[in-house]
């Protein structure tokens, strides 16, 4: 098969090939991505993957309803975020206008979520006012969240060897890397060697200072620049951006899904087309 006759966009000199399938369910393999992956990648091609289909198929969800807010996670969601960064400091540090909007209505049911983070990863993640340490809300069913995934570096390396090819795959999460002085960082617990992770709230805040590099490789297959693995990243997240199926934040479920936030079941996740993974390529 040409590369004319397979679905493809052009961003700058690569071609990006969507690899299209249904909900990846949780405890399903990754099949999926890698049967298509393993036809239509050629050597020196690039696989990323989003984190979301990647936790999900370990099984790391946490059903949100279990847990009961404490004073604290109350605090955090309502004062804190809703209020001290909805309104104050959120506008000052000039964040993005689409996160003030959704700080600014934070449902009640924040309030499990902020005690999700406070147990499992600490204040130093919880004082953030959102996308806490790169917990996902928006592909998951009913209350659940997906947590990121386990040993991403180790993920990637196996695909590539169900592959079989020499291609690179690399696993992503849309939450910023930052840079400042030439060093990287981000607030997310795990990233590829060269980005300083697990800064949390501190991480966010400084961030806010310092020039945004886009998407996060979590994990890689291959030992790479951080720039590079920053293009490849940012490309990826630029197809998946033009998608109107992009379900970005827990607020866009409804539009996507026709569904309330609290309604999504794995069965309306199954109806739309997911895009869990792009295959880029160097164009000649």
């Amino acid at each position: 098969m040409t590369d004319e006759n397979i679905k493809h966009v052009i961003n700058g000199d690569y071609m990006v090939i969507p690899i299209e399938t249904g909900y990846i369910k949780p405890n399903e393999d990754l099949n999926s991505i890698i049967n298509p992956a393993r036809e239509l990648m050629q050597d020196g091609d690039y696989l990323v993957i989003a984190e979301t289909p990647v936790s999900v198929s370990q099984g790391r969800l946490v059903d949100e309803a279990e847990y009961t807010p404490s004073l604290m996670a109350k605090f955090l969601t309502t004062v804190w975020s809703k209020y001290l960064w909805g309104y104050i400091l959120g506008p000052l540090l000039k964040i993005k206008k689409r996160t003030i909007k959704n700080l600014r209505r934070l449902p009640k049911e924040t309030e499990a979520h902020k005690e999700v983070v406070l147990q499992l990863y600490g204040l130093k993640h919880a004082l953030k006012p959102a996308s806490e340490a790169g917990i996902d809300l928006s592909n998951a069913p009913g209350t659940c969240v997906s947590l990121l995934p386990d040993n991403p570096e180790k993920v990637a390396c196996d695909i590539k060897a169900e592959i079989g090819k020499e291609v690179c795959v690399m696993i992503i999460d849309t939450d910023a890397t930052y840079m400042k002085n030439g060093k990287y960082f981000t607030g997310l617990p795990i990233a590829i060697d060269g980005i300083e992770a697990d800064k949390g709230f501190f991480g966010y805040v400084k961030g806010q200072l310092s020039e945004n590099m886009g998407s996060t490789p979590l994990g890689c297959s291959e030992k790479m620049d951080v720039e590079k693995a920053l293009k490849m990243a940012n490309i990826a997240e630029d197809y998946q951006k033009s998608l109107s199926t992009e379900m970005k934040t827990i607020h866009s479920v409804k539009k996507v899904l026709g569904t309330s936030e609290t309604g999504v079941t794995i069965e309306a996740l199954d109806s739309i087309t997911h895009t869990p993974a792009v295959i880029i390529r160097k164009i000649n």
